[in-house]
Protein backbone atom coordinates (compact mmCIF):
# COMPACT_ATOMS: atom_id res chain seq x y z
CA UNK A 1 0.00 0.00 0.00
CA UNK A 2 1.28 3.60 -0.85
CA UNK A 3 1.99 5.74 2.29
CA UNK A 4 0.11 9.01 2.38
CA UNK A 5 2.50 11.87 1.74
CA UNK A 6 2.84 14.70 4.48
CA UNK A 7 4.81 17.87 3.00
CA UNK A 8 6.35 19.98 5.77
CA UNK A 9 8.52 23.34 5.37
CA UNK A 10 9.69 25.74 7.27
CA UNK A 11 9.99 29.50 6.54
CA UNK A 12 13.49 29.96 4.59
CA UNK A 13 15.91 31.72 6.88
CA UNK A 14 17.40 35.19 5.62
CA UNK A 15 20.84 35.21 5.86
CA UNK A 16 21.54 38.38 7.37
CA UNK A 17 23.63 36.72 9.99
CA UNK A 18 23.72 33.94 12.21
CA UNK A 19 20.83 32.30 13.30
CA UNK A 20 19.72 32.94 16.97
CA UNK A 21 17.81 30.36 19.41
CA UNK A 22 14.46 31.49 18.82
CA UNK A 23 15.08 31.40 14.73
CA UNK A 24 15.98 27.72 15.92
CA UNK A 25 13.62 26.95 17.60
CA UNK A 26 11.25 26.36 14.03
CA UNK A 27 13.64 23.64 12.56
CA UNK A 28 13.67 21.83 16.01
CA UNK A 29 9.66 22.36 15.94
CA UNK A 30 9.38 21.39 12.01
CA UNK A 31 11.79 18.00 12.95
CA UNK A 32 9.91 16.75 15.93
CA UNK A 33 6.36 16.85 13.41
CA UNK A 34 8.19 15.25 10.58
CA UNK A 35 9.89 12.44 12.88
CA UNK A 36 6.29 11.60 14.28
CA UNK A 37 4.60 11.75 10.54
CA UNK A 38 7.35 9.01 9.81
CA UNK A 39 6.97 7.00 13.18
CA UNK A 40 2.95 7.20 11.72
CA UNK A 41 4.20 5.65 8.43
CA UNK A 42 3.44 8.50 6.21
CA UNK A 43 5.89 9.42 3.33
CA UNK A 44 7.52 12.54 4.85
CA UNK A 45 9.39 15.28 2.74
CA UNK A 46 10.35 18.14 4.88
CA UNK A 47 12.28 21.05 3.23
CA UNK A 48 14.40 23.88 4.83
CA UNK A 49 17.09 26.03 3.55
CA UNK A 50 17.76 29.88 2.76
CA UNK A 51 16.52 33.21 1.67
CA UNK A 52 19.55 35.37 0.11
CA UNK A 53 18.51 38.11 -1.74
CA UNK A 54 17.59 41.68 -0.86
CA UNK A 55 19.08 45.25 -0.49
CA UNK A 56 19.64 44.18 3.17
CA UNK A 57 22.48 41.47 2.04
CA UNK A 58 23.58 43.38 -0.39
CA UNK A 59 25.10 46.52 1.96
CA UNK A 60 25.98 43.94 4.28
CA UNK A 61 28.16 42.28 1.93
CA UNK A 62 29.27 45.81 0.61
CA UNK A 63 30.50 46.92 4.82
CA UNK A 64 32.35 43.92 4.47
CA UNK A 65 34.23 44.47 1.09
CA UNK A 66 33.14 41.28 -0.51
CA UNK A 67 30.48 40.24 -2.99
CA UNK A 68 26.58 39.80 -2.39
CA UNK A 69 27.23 35.61 -3.07
CA UNK A 70 30.47 34.97 -0.82
CA UNK A 71 28.41 36.88 1.73
CA UNK A 72 25.52 34.40 1.47
CA UNK A 73 27.58 31.60 0.55
CA UNK A 74 28.86 31.68 4.30
CA UNK A 75 26.04 32.62 5.89
CA UNK A 76 24.15 29.83 4.52
CA UNK A 77 27.32 27.09 5.47
CA UNK A 78 26.31 28.39 9.44
CA UNK A 79 22.78 28.17 9.08
CA UNK A 80 23.04 24.70 7.87
CA UNK A 81 25.78 23.94 10.58
CA UNK A 82 23.47 25.15 13.09
CA UNK A 83 20.72 22.94 11.84
CA UNK A 84 22.59 19.97 11.79
CA UNK A 85 23.85 20.38 15.03
CA UNK A 86 20.51 20.33 16.54
CA UNK A 87 20.49 16.41 15.44
CA UNK A 88 16.73 17.77 12.08
CA UNK A 89 16.41 15.50 9.59
CA UNK A 90 15.16 17.92 6.63
CA UNK A 91 15.35 16.00 3.14
CA UNK A 92 16.48 19.23 1.33
CA UNK A 93 18.51 22.40 2.15
CA UNK A 94 16.88 24.83 -0.71
CA UNK A 95 19.06 28.30 -1.93
CA UNK A 96 16.78 31.23 -3.03
CA UNK A 97 20.42 31.70 -5.00
CA UNK A 98 20.28 28.03 -6.77
CA UNK A 99 20.11 28.81 -10.52
CA UNK A 100 17.20 26.31 -11.13
CA UNK A 101 14.89 28.51 -8.57
CA UNK A 102 16.05 31.62 -10.42
CA UNK A 103 15.02 30.46 -13.74
CA UNK A 104 11.84 29.42 -12.28
CA UNK A 105 11.59 32.54 -10.24
CA UNK A 106 11.53 34.08 -13.14
CA UNK A 107 9.10 32.23 -15.69
CA UNK A 108 6.75 32.87 -12.67
CA UNK A 109 7.11 35.84 -12.84
CA UNK A 110 6.48 36.62 -16.94
CA UNK A 111 3.56 34.16 -16.75
CA UNK A 112 1.94 36.55 -13.81
CA UNK A 113 3.18 39.95 -16.16
CA UNK A 114 1.58 38.00 -19.71
CA UNK A 115 -1.71 37.30 -17.72
CA UNK A 116 -2.12 40.79 -16.83
CA UNK A 117 -1.91 40.35 -12.55
CA UNK A 118 1.46 41.93 -12.99
CA UNK A 119 1.49 45.85 -14.19
CA UNK A 120 4.07 48.61 -14.42
CA UNK A 121 3.87 51.29 -11.95
CA UNK A 122 5.22 54.02 -9.31
CA UNK A 123 6.06 53.50 -5.30
CA UNK A 124 5.78 55.53 -3.70
CA UNK A 125 5.94 54.43 0.36
CA UNK A 126 7.79 54.85 3.46
CA UNK A 127 9.80 51.80 3.37
CA UNK A 128 12.21 49.59 6.19
CA UNK A 129 15.21 48.76 5.00
CA UNK A 130 15.81 45.54 7.45
CA UNK A 131 12.26 44.13 7.02
CA UNK A 132 12.65 44.73 3.02
CA UNK A 133 8.54 46.70 3.20
CA UNK A 134 6.67 49.36 2.30
CA UNK A 135 4.45 51.10 4.76
CA UNK A 136 1.89 53.45 4.93
CA UNK A 137 1.43 56.22 7.21
CA UNK A 138 -1.37 54.58 9.07
CA UNK A 139 0.50 51.45 9.39
CA UNK A 140 3.69 52.91 11.47
CA UNK A 141 3.68 52.73 15.06
CA UNK A 142 4.96 55.88 16.43
CA UNK A 143 6.23 57.06 13.20
CA UNK A 144 8.44 53.60 13.09
CA UNK A 145 8.15 50.72 11.24
CA UNK A 146 5.01 48.23 13.18
CA UNK A 147 7.21 44.96 12.44
CA UNK A 148 10.74 45.76 14.30
CA UNK A 149 10.49 49.46 15.30
CA UNK A 150 13.43 51.15 13.37
CA UNK A 151 12.73 54.30 11.34
CA UNK A 152 11.21 54.22 7.70
CA UNK A 153 12.81 56.63 4.97
CA UNK A 154 10.18 57.84 1.81
CA UNK A 155 11.08 56.50 -1.66
CA UNK A 156 10.26 56.48 -4.65
CA UNK A 157 11.03 54.39 -7.62
CA UNK A 158 9.18 52.41 -10.88
CA UNK A 159 8.35 49.43 -9.49
CA UNK A 160 6.29 46.06 -10.97
CA UNK A 161 2.85 45.45 -8.95
CA UNK A 162 0.94 42.50 -8.73
CA UNK A 163 -2.83 42.59 -7.84
CA UNK A 164 -3.88 41.80 -5.05
CA UNK A 165 -6.94 43.73 -4.50
CA UNK A 166 -8.28 41.12 -7.17
CA UNK A 167 -8.11 38.01 -5.06
CA UNK A 168 -9.45 39.72 -2.19
CA UNK A 169 -12.92 38.52 -2.16
CA UNK A 170 -11.29 35.18 -3.25
CA UNK A 171 -9.16 34.58 -0.85
CA UNK A 172 -11.49 35.80 2.25
CA UNK A 173 -14.10 33.34 1.16
CA UNK A 174 -11.54 30.09 1.10
CA UNK A 175 -10.12 31.19 4.75
CA UNK A 176 -13.84 31.40 5.84
CA UNK A 177 -14.71 27.97 4.39
CA UNK A 178 -11.39 26.35 5.65
CA UNK A 179 -10.98 26.98 9.11
CA UNK A 180 -8.03 25.29 10.01
CA UNK A 181 -6.53 27.13 7.26
CA UNK A 182 -4.82 29.40 9.25
CA UNK A 183 -3.63 28.79 13.34
CA UNK A 184 -3.76 29.52 15.68
CA UNK A 185 -7.33 31.20 15.55
CA UNK A 186 -5.67 34.40 17.13
CA UNK A 187 -3.71 34.65 13.67
CA UNK A 188 -6.53 34.14 11.10
CA UNK A 189 -8.09 36.91 13.06
CA UNK A 190 -5.87 39.48 12.90
CA UNK A 191 -4.74 38.96 9.49
CA UNK A 192 -8.85 39.51 8.72
CA UNK A 193 -9.12 42.54 10.63
CA UNK A 194 -6.07 44.21 10.00
CA UNK A 195 -5.95 43.27 6.16
CA UNK A 196 -8.52 41.43 4.13
CA UNK A 197 -11.61 43.83 5.57
CA UNK A 198 -9.60 47.46 5.62
CA UNK A 199 -8.99 46.29 1.67
CA UNK A 200 -5.39 44.76 0.31
CA UNK A 201 -2.63 47.29 -1.40
CA UNK A 202 -1.31 45.99 -4.76
CA UNK A 203 2.22 44.50 -3.66
CA UNK A 204 5.39 45.65 -5.00
CA UNK A 205 6.86 43.11 -6.66
CA UNK A 206 10.31 44.02 -8.08
CA UNK A 207 12.41 47.16 -7.08
CA UNK A 208 15.42 49.44 -9.08
CA UNK A 209 17.25 50.72 -6.44
CA UNK A 210 19.45 47.73 -5.63
CA UNK A 211 20.41 45.08 -8.15
CA UNK A 212 21.02 41.98 -5.53
CA UNK A 213 18.12 39.94 -6.78
CA UNK A 214 16.81 37.79 -9.85
CA UNK A 215 16.54 40.14 -13.08
CA UNK A 216 13.79 40.57 -14.05
CA UNK A 217 14.43 38.97 -17.93
CA UNK A 218 12.13 40.96 -19.62
CA UNK A 219 12.87 44.61 -18.08
CA UNK A 220 16.64 44.40 -16.70
CA UNK A 221 16.25 47.31 -14.71
CA UNK A 222 14.63 45.28 -12.30
CA UNK A 223 15.17 42.82 -9.87
CA UNK A 224 12.31 40.03 -8.36
CA UNK A 225 11.79 41.69 -4.92
CA UNK A 226 11.78 39.15 -1.70
CA UNK A 227 8.22 37.87 -1.14
CA UNK A 228 7.74 36.70 -4.46
CA UNK A 229 11.11 35.12 -5.00
CA UNK A 230 11.04 33.69 -1.76
CA UNK A 231 7.73 32.25 -1.14
CA UNK A 232 7.92 30.26 -4.11
CA UNK A 233 10.63 28.20 -3.20
CA UNK A 234 8.22 25.69 -1.42
CA UNK A 235 7.11 24.96 -5.15
CA UNK A 236 10.23 25.79 -7.50
CA UNK A 237 12.35 22.77 -5.52
CA UNK A 238 9.85 20.13 -5.69
CA UNK A 239 9.38 20.74 -9.18
CA UNK A 240 7.33 23.34 -10.15
CA UNK A 241 7.35 25.25 -14.06
CA UNK A 242 5.03 27.45 -15.35
CA UNK A 243 4.60 24.90 -18.25
CA UNK A 244 6.26 21.96 -16.46
CA UNK A 245 5.25 19.81 -13.43
CA UNK A 246 7.55 17.15 -12.17
CA UNK A 247 6.53 14.01 -10.32
CA UNK A 248 7.60 15.08 -7.40
CA UNK A 249 5.69 17.89 -7.15
CA UNK A 250 1.86 16.35 -8.47
CA UNK A 251 2.84 14.09 -5.17
CA UNK A 252 3.64 16.73 -2.75
CA UNK A 253 2.01 19.57 -3.27
CA UNK A 254 0.07 21.51 -1.94
CA UNK A 255 2.03 21.43 1.71
CA UNK A 256 0.68 20.05 4.47
CA UNK A 257 2.17 22.61 6.88
CA UNK A 258 3.95 25.61 6.72
CA UNK A 259 5.66 26.46 9.91
CA UNK A 260 6.80 30.11 9.98
CA UNK A 261 7.19 32.42 12.60
CA UNK A 262 4.25 34.54 14.00
CA UNK A 263 5.77 38.08 12.52
CA UNK A 264 5.73 36.71 8.71
CA UNK A 265 2.34 35.43 8.86
CA UNK A 266 0.82 37.89 6.54
CA UNK A 267 3.31 37.07 3.89
CA UNK A 268 2.45 33.22 3.80
CA UNK A 269 -1.64 33.38 4.57
CA UNK A 270 -2.32 36.66 2.34
CA UNK A 271 0.46 37.15 -0.34
CA UNK A 272 1.38 33.73 -0.92
CA UNK A 273 -2.17 32.24 -1.22
CA UNK A 274 -2.68 34.85 -3.50
CA UNK A 275 0.01 34.00 -5.81
CA UNK A 276 -0.91 30.74 -5.76
CA UNK A 277 -4.68 31.24 -7.04
CA UNK A 278 -2.90 33.37 -9.88
CA UNK A 279 -0.33 30.77 -10.81
CA UNK A 280 -3.84 28.19 -10.53
CA UNK A 281 -2.16 26.01 -7.99
CA UNK A 282 -3.89 24.38 -4.57
CA UNK A 283 -3.33 26.29 -1.93
CA UNK A 284 -1.26 24.87 0.96
CA UNK A 285 -3.39 23.09 4.14
CA UNK A 286 -2.39 24.89 6.92
CA UNK A 287 0.11 27.92 7.97
CA UNK A 288 0.67 27.79 11.49
CA UNK A 289 2.09 31.04 12.81
CA UNK A 290 4.05 29.77 15.85
CA UNK A 291 4.68 32.24 18.35
CA UNK A 292 8.24 33.92 19.73
CA UNK A 293 11.00 32.13 22.46
CA UNK A 294 12.06 35.43 24.12
CA UNK A 295 15.02 35.86 26.16
CA UNK A 296 13.47 36.44 29.54
CA UNK A 297 10.71 38.95 28.54
CA UNK A 298 12.26 40.24 25.51
CA UNK A 299 12.89 39.62 22.01
CA UNK A 300 16.07 38.27 21.09
CA UNK A 301 18.15 41.29 18.84
CA UNK A 302 21.80 42.04 18.31
CA UNK A 303 21.35 45.63 19.89
CA UNK A 304 19.82 44.32 23.33
CA UNK A 305 23.27 42.08 23.38
CA UNK A 306 20.53 38.98 24.31
CA UNK A 307 21.37 36.92 22.14
CA UNK A 308 21.57 32.79 22.49
CA UNK A 309 23.23 30.56 19.97
CA UNK A 310 21.64 27.62 19.54
CA UNK A 311 25.71 25.40 19.09
CA UNK A 312 26.37 27.45 22.26
CA UNK A 313 23.69 25.90 24.51
CA UNK A 314 24.31 22.21 22.69
CA UNK A 315 28.04 22.69 23.53
CA UNK A 316 26.84 23.91 27.59
CA UNK A 317 23.85 21.34 28.16
CA UNK A 318 23.58 18.95 25.28
CA UNK A 319 21.43 18.44 21.65
CA UNK A 320 18.74 16.55 23.51
CA UNK A 321 18.28 18.65 26.90
CA UNK A 322 17.92 21.71 24.01
CA UNK A 323 15.51 20.29 22.30
CA UNK A 324 13.67 19.34 25.20
CA UNK A 325 13.42 22.99 26.35
CA UNK A 326 12.55 24.66 23.09
CA UNK A 327 9.65 21.88 22.55
CA UNK A 328 8.31 21.79 25.92
CA UNK A 329 8.69 25.48 27.30
CA UNK A 330 6.97 27.30 23.79
CA UNK A 331 3.38 26.92 24.35
CA UNK A 332 0.99 26.09 21.60
CA UNK A 333 -0.08 29.72 21.11
CA UNK A 334 1.70 32.09 23.51
CA UNK A 335 5.41 33.41 23.33
CA UNK A 336 7.71 30.95 25.59
CA UNK A 337 11.18 32.12 27.50
CA UNK A 338 14.80 31.04 27.78
CA UNK A 339 17.19 31.92 30.35
CA UNK A 340 19.99 29.45 31.87
CA UNK A 341 18.00 29.59 34.70
CA UNK A 342 15.31 27.85 33.70
CA UNK A 343 17.44 25.73 31.30
CA UNK A 344 19.05 24.14 34.08
CA UNK A 345 16.11 23.95 36.09
CA UNK A 346 14.21 21.88 33.46
CA UNK A 347 16.83 19.67 32.75
CA UNK A 348 17.58 19.01 36.51
CA UNK A 349 13.88 18.33 37.28
CA UNK A 350 12.23 16.66 34.20
CA UNK A 351 15.09 15.24 32.42
CA UNK A 352 17.46 13.98 34.99
CA UNK A 353 14.92 13.61 37.75
CA UNK A 354 11.95 12.29 36.18
CA UNK A 355 13.63 10.58 32.99
CA UNK A 356 17.24 9.44 34.61
CA UNK A 357 16.39 8.79 37.61
CA UNK A 358 13.75 6.59 36.41
CA UNK A 359 15.94 4.20 33.53
CA UNK A 360 18.71 4.53 36.25
CA UNK A 361 16.39 2.69 39.02
CA UNK A 362 14.95 0.22 37.21
CA UNK A 363 17.81 -0.83 35.14
CA UNK A 364 20.06 -1.01 38.63
CA UNK A 365 17.45 -3.26 40.07
CA UNK A 366 16.50 -5.30 37.21
CA UNK A 367 20.51 -6.01 37.62
CA UNK A 368 20.72 -6.05 41.42
CA UNK A 369 17.47 -8.82 41.30
CA UNK A 370 17.44 -10.82 38.49
CA UNK A 371 21.26 -10.22 36.89
CA UNK A 372 19.69 -8.42 34.39
CA UNK A 373 16.63 -11.25 32.22
CA UNK A 374 13.23 -10.15 33.70
CA UNK A 375 10.08 -11.65 32.19
CA UNK A 376 6.24 -10.89 33.17
CA UNK A 377 5.25 -13.60 35.93
CA UNK A 378 2.11 -11.89 35.92
CA UNK A 379 1.68 -11.91 39.61
CA UNK A 380 -0.71 -8.46 39.24
CA UNK A 381 -2.02 -6.05 41.96
CA UNK A 382 -4.66 -3.73 41.43
CA UNK A 383 -2.00 -1.25 41.15
CA UNK A 384 -1.05 -2.12 38.00
CA UNK A 385 -3.83 -1.74 35.77
CA UNK A 386 -3.30 2.06 35.97
CA UNK A 387 0.28 2.18 34.70
CA UNK A 388 -0.82 -0.49 31.94
CA UNK A 389 -3.49 1.53 30.92
CA UNK A 390 -1.44 4.88 30.63
CA UNK A 391 0.34 3.04 28.65
CA UNK A 392 -1.51 1.58 26.25
CA UNK A 393 -3.45 5.16 26.18
CA UNK A 394 0.13 6.91 25.11
CA UNK A 395 -0.58 6.39 21.27
CA UNK A 396 -4.26 7.98 21.05
CA UNK A 397 -3.26 10.62 23.56
CA UNK A 398 -0.26 11.63 22.24
CA UNK A 399 -1.68 11.80 18.38
CA UNK A 400 -4.53 13.93 19.40
CA UNK A 401 -2.10 16.72 20.75
CA UNK A 402 0.57 15.77 17.70
CA UNK A 403 -2.60 16.56 15.18
CA UNK A 404 -3.33 20.03 16.79
CA UNK A 405 0.32 20.70 16.85
CA UNK A 406 0.37 21.26 20.73
CA UNK A 407 3.93 19.52 20.51
CA UNK A 408 4.59 20.86 24.22
CA UNK A 409 1.39 18.91 25.57
CA UNK A 410 2.12 16.00 23.50
CA UNK A 411 5.34 15.91 25.57
CA UNK A 412 3.53 16.37 28.73
CA UNK A 413 1.71 13.30 27.85
CA UNK A 414 5.15 11.05 28.05
CA UNK A 415 6.09 13.10 31.36
CA UNK A 416 3.13 11.84 32.87
CA UNK A 417 3.78 8.47 32.34
CA UNK A 418 7.04 8.61 33.44
CA UNK A 419 6.06 10.55 36.58
CA UNK A 420 3.62 7.77 37.29
CA UNK A 421 5.80 5.05 36.72
CA UNK A 422 8.40 6.71 39.34
CA UNK A 423 5.35 6.61 41.48
CA UNK A 424 4.85 3.04 40.84
CA UNK A 425 7.94 2.77 42.27
CA UNK A 426 6.78 3.89 45.38
CA UNK A 427 3.70 2.05 45.75
CA UNK A 428 5.05 -1.02 45.26
CA UNK A 429 8.16 -0.77 46.67
CA UNK A 430 10.38 -3.27 44.79
CA UNK A 431 13.48 -2.78 47.79
CA UNK A 432 10.90 -4.27 50.63
CA UNK A 433 9.61 -7.20 47.99
CA UNK A 434 13.11 -8.23 47.54
CA UNK A 435 13.39 -9.31 51.10
CA UNK A 436 10.49 -11.44 50.78
CA UNK A 437 11.82 -15.07 49.02
CA UNK A 438 7.92 -15.77 48.15
CA UNK A 439 7.84 -12.43 46.76
CA UNK A 440 9.78 -13.07 44.22
CA UNK A 441 7.69 -13.35 41.23
CA UNK A 442 5.75 -10.01 42.58
CA UNK A 443 9.14 -8.38 42.46
CA UNK A 444 9.81 -9.84 39.02
CA UNK A 445 6.01 -8.52 37.33
CA UNK A 446 6.96 -4.68 38.69
CA UNK A 447 10.23 -4.46 38.03
CA UNK A 448 8.66 -6.14 34.16
CA UNK A 449 6.28 -3.75 34.00
CA UNK A 450 8.29 -0.66 34.80
CA UNK A 451 10.52 -1.72 31.98
CA UNK A 452 7.58 -1.67 29.81
CA UNK A 453 6.69 1.52 30.97
CA UNK A 454 10.14 3.24 29.97
CA UNK A 455 10.00 0.79 26.95
CA UNK A 456 7.14 2.61 25.00
CA UNK A 457 7.92 6.08 27.02
CA UNK A 458 11.18 5.87 24.51
CA UNK A 459 9.02 4.78 21.86
CA UNK A 460 7.82 8.05 21.66
CA UNK A 461 10.41 10.50 22.82
CA UNK A 462 12.61 9.61 20.01
CA UNK A 463 10.69 12.63 17.74
CA UNK A 464 11.47 14.99 20.47
CA UNK A 465 14.20 13.59 22.19
CA UNK A 466 16.24 11.25 19.10
CA UNK A 467 19.67 10.68 20.83
CA UNK A 468 18.05 9.51 24.23
CA UNK A 469 15.39 7.54 22.84
CA UNK A 470 18.12 5.24 21.21
CA UNK A 471 20.22 5.52 24.64
CA UNK A 472 17.51 3.98 26.34
CA UNK A 473 16.47 1.13 23.97
CA UNK A 474 20.34 0.28 23.97
CA UNK A 475 20.22 0.38 28.20
CA UNK A 476 16.96 -1.85 27.70
CA UNK A 477 18.90 -3.84 25.09
CA UNK A 478 15.71 -4.59 23.39
CA UNK A 479 14.92 -3.80 19.74
CA UNK A 480 10.99 -4.59 20.55
CA UNK A 481 8.90 -1.65 19.07
CA UNK A 482 5.51 -2.67 19.76
CA UNK A 483 3.46 0.69 21.15
CA UNK A 484 1.06 -1.25 23.73
CA UNK A 485 2.16 -2.83 26.86
CA UNK A 486 3.44 -6.26 24.80
CA UNK A 487 3.10 -9.15 28.24
CA UNK A 488 4.97 -11.15 26.79
CA UNK A 489 7.93 -9.46 26.50
CA UNK A 490 11.73 -10.57 27.81
CA UNK A 491 14.57 -8.46 29.18
CA UNK A 492 17.97 -9.39 29.02
CA UNK A 493 19.11 -5.52 30.41
CA UNK A 494 21.96 -3.84 29.56
CA UNK A 495 24.29 -1.34 32.01
CA UNK A 496 22.32 1.42 33.31
CA UNK A 497 24.57 4.56 32.55
CA UNK A 498 22.88 7.73 33.64
CA UNK A 499 21.03 9.78 30.45
CA UNK A 500 21.19 13.70 32.16
CA UNK A 501 23.68 14.74 35.02
CA UNK A 502 22.29 16.93 37.38
CA UNK A 503 23.92 20.21 37.27
CA UNK A 504 24.95 22.54 39.96
CA UNK A 505 23.17 25.82 39.51
CA UNK A 506 25.10 28.37 40.98
CA UNK A 507 28.05 26.99 39.76
CA UNK A 508 26.89 26.68 36.31
CA UNK A 509 25.71 30.20 36.09
CA UNK A 510 28.60 31.59 37.36
CA UNK A 511 30.91 29.74 34.80
CA UNK A 512 28.06 30.88 32.27
CA UNK A 513 28.96 34.97 33.54
CA UNK A 514 32.63 34.23 32.88
CA UNK A 515 32.77 33.12 29.60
Amino acid sequence: MEKEKYYITTAIAYTSGKPHIGNTYEIVLADAIARYKRFKGYDVYFQTGTDEHGEKIQLKAEEKGIEPQQFVDEVAAEIKKIWDCMNTTYDRFVRTTDKDHELKVQHIFKKLYDQGDIYLGKYEGLYCTPCESFFTETQLVDGKCPDCGREVSKKSEEAYFFRLSKYQDRLMKYIEEHPEFIQPESRKNEMINNFLKPGLQDLCVSRTSFSWGIPVDFDSKHVVYVWLDALTNYITNIGYDVDNQTEEFKKYWPADLHLIGKDIIRFHTIYWPIFLMALDLPLPKQVFGHPWLLFGNDKMSKSKGNIIYADDLVEEFGVDAIRYYVLHEIPFANDGTITYDLIIERINSDLANVLGNLVNRTISMANKYFDGKVTNKKVTESVDKELIDMINGLDSKVEEKMNKLEIGASLDIIFDLLRRSNKYIDETMPWTLAKEEDKKDRLETVLFNLLESIRVSAIYLKPYLPDTSDNIFKQLNTTNTNTQYDEENTYQVGTPSPLFQRIDKEKKLAELENK
